[in-house]
């Protein structure tokens, strides 16, 4: 059987008498004649079957199923009520849902920060976090998964296609095992004997422009790469290196995971003059924020992304705008 849509002026004339008990004073409170409340409500009856009220010539009272009724038309009428506040609210971005995915390395400080003063500021707006590699999230992009992605790239290599907020740049360090004979020194490592080190790296996949970076190190320096092992997440990387498997080179931002059995260390990058002469030189990485262009009707990520383009300039991070980013990841 289908329902009968039913007129909110009904369950507030309903509203009324259930509360005054008494059709005339129910009128009068509804600015209205008795006689029109008196047959609204037995229309009410009739199109959902139940009697809603007992009446006698001296009294008006609440069936059961009219007081089990009541608390819910309250409701109904106040969320009513509330639509046209909520919809301004949802146009200027203040309620909604916003799906981040995030790279690993952006978990450790930014990420729980943003979160955490994103929502005392917009409550009303859901965020929803997965943690993903760069190629995870471009897939999740075109199935129409998440909205935002926070990656991990070269400077100037952000995946194309995408609009982009640069949020930070930071050096690589490389991460060593705490028995290894170099991590006994506090001085800056020499670059040479880093490189002839068993390597524990990411796939190029995940994120390739970073990757192609830190083998162009070595090519420049005349050495290959002694691949030890490949793994996805920064984390299992360092524990990796915590069982001697090889080296890491990883975002400085990484040296907030303690791992017993890895020391993080930086190492010495080539003078200017070196420079010149082609030496190899440390690669730095990139976080953006990224999202495509069709997204921006979206207001409640427009006000995220505003919160972090705020957050970036307090911080001095060196955030860029593009609206499409270059390399090949």
């Amino acid at each position: 059987m289908n329902e009968v849509l039913i007129d909110l002026r009904a369950w507030r004339q309903f509203v009324a008498v259930a509360e005054e008990l008494h059709f005339g004073r129910a009128a009068l409170r509804l600015h209205m004649t008795q006689p029109p409340v008196t047959q609204a409500i037995a229309q009410l009856e009739k199109t959902l079957g139940v009697v809603l009220f007992d009446r006698t010539r001296r009294r008006v009272a609440l069936t059961p199923a009219g007081e089990a009724l009541l608390p819910d038309v309250r409701e109904l009428l106040a969320r009513a009520q509330a639509l046209p506040a909520r919809a301004r609210a949802a146009a200027a971005g203040q309620v909604g849902r916003v799906r981040i995915a995030f790279v690993s390395t952006v978990g450790f400080e930014q990420l729980p920060t943003w979160v955490r003063e994103f929502r005392v500021r917009c409550p009303e707006v859901a965020l929803e976090l997965v943690e993903a590699t760069g190629d995870v999230q471009l897939e999740a992009f075109a199935r129409g998964e998440i909205d935002a992605g926070l990656m991990l790239h070269s400077p100037g290599a952000a995946p194309p296609g995408l609009t982009r907020l640069v949020v930070s740049e930071e050096p690589l360090v490389l991460a060593l095992p705490a028995r290894h004979a170099l991590a006994r020194t506090p001085k800056l490592l020499s670059l040479p004997d880093v490189l002839a080190e068993p390597l524990v790296i990411f796939p190029r996949r995940i994120v390739p422009s970073l990757h192609d970076a830190i083998f162009g190190l070595y090519h420049a320096a005349g050495r290959v790469p002694q691949l030890a092992q490949e793994a996805i997440q920064m984390q299992t990387i360092v524990n990796l290196v915590s069982g001697g498997i090889g080296v890491a080179w990883v975002p400085e931002s990484v040296t907030q995971f303690r791992r017993a059995g890895v020391v993080y260390r930086r190492a010495a990058e080539f003078a200017p003059a070196a420079r010149r002469r082609n030496a190899p030189v440390l690669p730095v990485c990139e976080t953006s924020l990224v999202w495509p262009e069709e997204a921006n009707n979206n207001p409640a990520l427009a006000r995220f992304v505003a919160f972090v383009r705020e957050r970036g300039k307090e911080r001095g991070d060196p955030t860029e705008d593009s609206r499409e980013g270059g390399g090949t990841e």
